[in-house]
């Protein structure tokens, strides 16, 4: 009996340190961003790519995501949540840091992409050869921009360069801040989600912000006004979106899950994040036309004049650039050939 019973608790220790091995394997992975879960960032973006990851790698490492800045701090600081080890992985707009990402911020120029599909994998390309060291202590999982920022505007409907004067209007970057004040208005910087209430509470006259987000902020119910340049042109702003790992988490995983996240990351999957970014824009176009709000295309004319207004723009960029030993013409030069390529320009 004390033999059957010493074989037993051998076999259940056995069991117990088997599970705890499996265990052991399981890795759950801190994911945190700065917009709502009803954004398409969250839905759309984040979610899936967890849900992949989790899939192919057998339930093994999953993802545990925190949205909204839940786990605290300003969308600002995200990167260096990433890049510290406070979580694994964040979604982010680098560039909410002014200054910092000066190379990879040449993407923000004015009126240099037209969408994200084919913007973003030349932003990858881009930053892989040119400024990754500007992303230092992370892992660049894929890299993207967003459908291009247009003019929504609370109270006024301005149709040239004239109208646009002494506006005030919100930007998420410092080269949006150029862009904005290039063209004669007044630069409001703030993050995204601060923007509804600033423009419901005439803070600002109005927002230079993609379509992606317009329906997510109920934007449609707060602006009346959406200001577009003619269809198929390069757009006045856009942003640089980075999905990035903490470095030393990558690091720290075993071989097959880190296979997981290199067949989940780079060139393709950047695109995919474009081509979900851009997916909005109509639908979210429909819901502010069917409400009545009023649409202005600029003039093919005007937008001649609105882009050579914010040629100094591309021109103080190349020569900070310089101040900081890199070469901004050969820079910019090569994110117009990639973004050629690619069919954004």
């Amino acid at each position: 009996m004390k033999t059957r019973k010493f074989a037993r608790l051998i076999s259940a220790a056995a069991i117990a340190l088997g599970s705890g091995s499996v265990l052991a394997q399981e890795v759950t992975l801190k994911v945190h961003h700065f917009l709502p879960p009803s954004s398409n960032a969250h839905a759309n973006l984040i979610v899936p790519w967890c849900d992949k990851i989790a899939k192919e790698s057998g339930n093994k490492m999953k993802c545990q995501i925190y949205p909204a800045m839940q786990l605290g701090g300003t969308p600002p600081q995200l990167f260096d949540q990433a890049k510290d080890g406070v979580v694994d992985i964040v979604w982010t707009l680098p560039t909410y840091q002014a200054g910092r990402f000066t190379k990879s911020e040449v993407f923000e120029l004015p009126f240099l992409t037209r969408n994200a599909t084919t913007a973003s994998p030349a932003l990858w390309e881009y930053v892989q050869k040119n400024s990754l060291d500007e992303f230092k202590g992370t892992k660049l999982i894929f890299m993207h921009m967003h459908d291009g920022a247009t003019f929504h505007f609370g109270k006024v409907g301005p149709k040239n360069l004239e109208e646009l004067k002494g506006l005030k209007v919100r930007t998420p970057s410092r080269l949006g801040s150029k862009m904005i004040e290039a063209l004669g208005m007044i630069a409001v910087p703030m993050p995204a989600p601060q923007v509804p209430e600033a423009i419901a509470k005439g803070v600002v006259d109005g927002a230079n912000i993609p379509w992606e987000v317009v329906t997510p902020f109920k934007l449609q119910e707060i602006t009346k006004f959406h200001v577009e340049v003619p269809s198929g042109m390069p757009k006045p702003g856009n942003s640089i979106f980075a999905f990035a790992m903490n470095q030393a988490r990558y690091d720290s995983l075993p071989a097959d899950l880190k296979k997981v996240i290199d067949a989940n990351s780079g060139i393709e999957t950047s695109k995919w994040a474009g081509t979900v970014f851009d997916g909005p824009e109509g639908p979210a176009r429909k819901i502010s036309k069917d409400r009545g709000n009023t649409f202005i295309t600029i003039t093919p004319a005007e937008y001649v004049r609105w882009k050579k207004a914010t040629d100094q723009v591309d021109e103080a960029w190349m020569k900070e650039a310089a101040t900081k030993g890199a070469n901004g013409k050969t820079l910019y030069e090569e994110a117009v050939v990639l973004l050629k390529k690619h069919g954004s320009l």
